[in-house]
């Protein structure tokens, strides 16, 4: 049985999109952020990310965690990476080739879009994006995903999705990263084929079911 850790406002939502889009069958431990809590290790603090008992299972005390049947990960990329091809479907690679574009993409996201995006969706969320220092953090932070940004607006330009012209777990991977920076209009204003590419994968019905179930979670 897959079971999946993590609260849905958390990088958890890649992972909880990828099973829907999979149709799979898994139970959900909804582990929240320790830094949520104002004492995560008091006797009646829910299962959080300081927990004794998750430690045991996630040693890094981070979500997403998967247990699949004794096969533990807890790094997201690679846990849909890994679903993607054990379930195979059209969301996984069809051959080698595919196989490291998607690593690509996925490590691409990670790496070069995600530290900066975070920090766009951060200043929003924490109401700051109208002040001087939010502005100038966001202004910052816009200004480092340029470049990437328009890596993947050319690579878009050509193709409707990541690898293969088709949606696979590349594009879950990438999409829940750059949605980060969604805040900050005119970077997409810029990038219309990113854009666009972010709305089509946005527009399913699992993203849909995933955002819904995220969205009525406690803040």
């Amino acid at each position: 049985m897959l079971t999946i850790y993590g609260v849905y406002r958390s990088r958890a939502t890649r992972t909880l999109w990828l099973a829907g889009e999979l149709g799979l069958e898994f139970k959900h431990v909804p582990v929240i952020q320790a830094r949520r809590l104002s004492d995560p290790l008091a006797a009646d603090a829910p299962v959080n990310t300081l927990t004794p008992s998750y430690l045991a299972v996630n040693p890094m005390g981070t979500i997403p965690c998967i247990d699949d049947d004794g096969m533990v990960l807890y790094e997201s990329m690679a846990i849909n990476l890994y679903l993607a091809r054990k379930h195979g479907t059209a969301l996984a690679p069809a051959d080698l080739n595919e196989d490291a574009q998607m690593m690509q993409w996925s490590f691409f996201a990670a790496t070069e879009i995600e530290t900066n995006a975070l920090k766009i969706s951060s200043t929003a969320a924490e109401g700051l994006a109208s002040t001087d220092a939010g502005q100038a953090v966001i202004e910052v932070a816009a200004r480092m995903l340029r470049r990437p940004f328009k890596v993947l607006e050319q690579h878009l330009s050509g193709s409707d999705y990541l690898v293969g012209n088709r949606f696979s777990v590349a594009d879950i991977n990438a999409a829940e990263v750059v949605r980060y920076a969604q805040a900050h209009g005119p970077l997409f204003e810029a990038n219309p084929a990113v854009t666009a590419w972010l709305e089509r994968c946005q527009a399913r019905s699992a993203f849909k079911g995933m955002w819904d179930a995220r969205t009525a979670e406690p803040a």
